[in-house]
């Protein structure tokens, strides 16, 4: 490439391809573009209903017993230097009896791997796996980063759909007719990020069924495990081991409020050992040497948080999702060209479909939100960022006040952009029944 003084030929001036590519299936794009769109000296405060963190809102703050474990690291003068076995065996052994609790067979500390929060352990397995003609199934709509990671390590992905009018289930059909021979693995999302749905037994039972017969590993994201407040339980898909064997994928960072503390872990659910035989664990294990991890203080408080957060909070926390999901669906409900196929149920967030006819001067869902947070200050999702056109993700892990607030300034951006037609039906039709299918993109 020329340029520069003189003409001179700089020879790392090529783009790194997979990284564009990659980067082409952040959410942090789309977010960046829409706070472009803000207008900095507006009267109105931002309102986020865009993004996955409410230790933002003070209504979510963590555990008292966990910001203490935390302190007490610190000053304990412990774990101010590198990670060494002696820090991470007792973090490790906390998560490998944490998850023991909800399986049918007890989990040791070596098949924990410890990874700087949920990212970094998507990234690991992603590498592991990654070899040229692999291809992996993954879902739509999903979360990005697990596509990303993907296509950076230049492997096929293949989307199955989640079915908006079964509850968001995995269209297991179509997984089998997706996958051939050079299919190493299926992603699963529980409770779901971007949908709120939880899956049932049954279900997971049945993907543990596809998944074995077709020869699969399951990769199973449960950063939100256990946040469910709906009628579906929480069930690890590790409880499916003896069947397929399956890599969880967890943090503490959704559960215990705490994204920004970075702790993450891989467990190897496999009681028969497949993963061992295959070499997938010694590949793990010589990935995981080249990166680092969690920091040591926070590996060093990992036994007290598990260990001593009181249920109180975990309680209450369930109980405010479930009062701001209850919100979000009713107020969504009263908002005619948005609508919801199933109130949720898990995690906090929900899929909505936006019926673009109803608005006068709307093209798509990434005009819908560009226009909504320089006119309202309101920042939602696009549902291009998560590979389905004319949707939107909304988040609802916010204190009750400021989310009522945010969604009337939605109901106001409504009604001032619905079309003239759709204007005089209103009082002449009732909502009907929504069909939602899945959008091309």
């Amino acid at each position: 490439m020329e340029g520069g003084r003189g003409g001179k030929r700089w020879r790392f001036a090529t783009p790194n391809l997979a990284v564009a590519a990659a980067g082409e299936r952040s959410i942090q794009r789309y977010l960046l573009q829409l706070h472009a769109c803000l207008d900095e000296h507006g009267p109105r405060p931002v309102i986020p209903l865009s993004h996955g963190d409410p230790s933002s809102s003070a209504c979510f703050r963590t555990a008292p017993e966990a910001e203490e474990a935390v302190a007490a690291a610190v000053r304990s003068g412990d774990y101010n230097g590198y990670s060494s076995p002696a820090t991470s065996l007792p973090a490790r052994r906390a998560v490998a009896e944490y998850l023991s609790c909800d399986l049918p067979y007890k989990l040791c500390t070596d098949d924990i791997f410890l990874t700087s929060g949920g990212t970094q352990a998507i990234e690991i397995v992603m590498s592991v796996f990654g070899q040229p003609g692999a291809n992996i199934l993954l879902p739509k709509p999903g979360y990005p980063k697990h596509e990303a990671h993907a296509v950076f390590h230049r492997m096929e992905v293949r989307l199955y759909d989640l079915v908006p009018e079964r509850g968001w289930e995995i269209n297991v059909e179509a997984v089998e007719a997706l996958a051939d021979e050079n299919t190493v693995a299926i992603v699963i999302t529980n409770p779901n990020n971007p949908c709120g749905n939880v899956y049932t037994y049954e279900h997971l039972s049945k993907i543990a069924d596809t998944a074995s017969k077709l020869g699969l590993l399951v990769i199973a994201d449960e950063v939100y495990g256990h946040l469910v407040y709906g009628s579906t339980p929480f069930v690890p898909m590790g409880v499916f081991g003896e069947t397929v064997p399956v890599l969880t994928l967890g943090a503490i960072s959704k559960r215990w409020v705490v994204p920004g503390w970075r702790f993450g872990w891989i467990a190897i659910c496999d009681p028969k050992g497949i993963l061992k035989e295959t070499k997938v664990v010694d590949s793990l294990r010589s990935f995981r040497n080249l990166t680092t991890g969690p920091a040591t203080f926070i590996q060093g408080a990992i036994p007290h948080i598990m260990k001593n957060t009181n249920d109180e909070f975990f309680r209450k926390t369930l109980e405010l999702l479930k009062e701001t999901a209850e919100i979000c669906f009713g107020e969504i409900k009263e908002i005619k060209c948005i609508t919801c196929p199933q109130k949720p149920e898990g995690s906090f967030f929900m899929m909505v479909k936006l019926d673009i006819s109803q608005l006068s001067d709307i093209c798509d869902d990434i005009d819908f939100c560009s226009k909504l947070v320089k006119e309202e200050s309101v920042v939602l999702l696009p549902g291009r960022a998560l590979g389905m056109e004319n949707w939107l993700r909304i988040t609802f892990a916010l204190d009750p006040p400021r989310l009522k607030q945010g969604l009337e300034r939605v109901k106001s951006f409504c009604r001032r952009h619905q079309s003239h037609a759709n204007m005089l039906n209103i009082s002449a039709s009732a909502k009907v029944e929504p069909h939602f299918g899945m959008s091309k993109s």
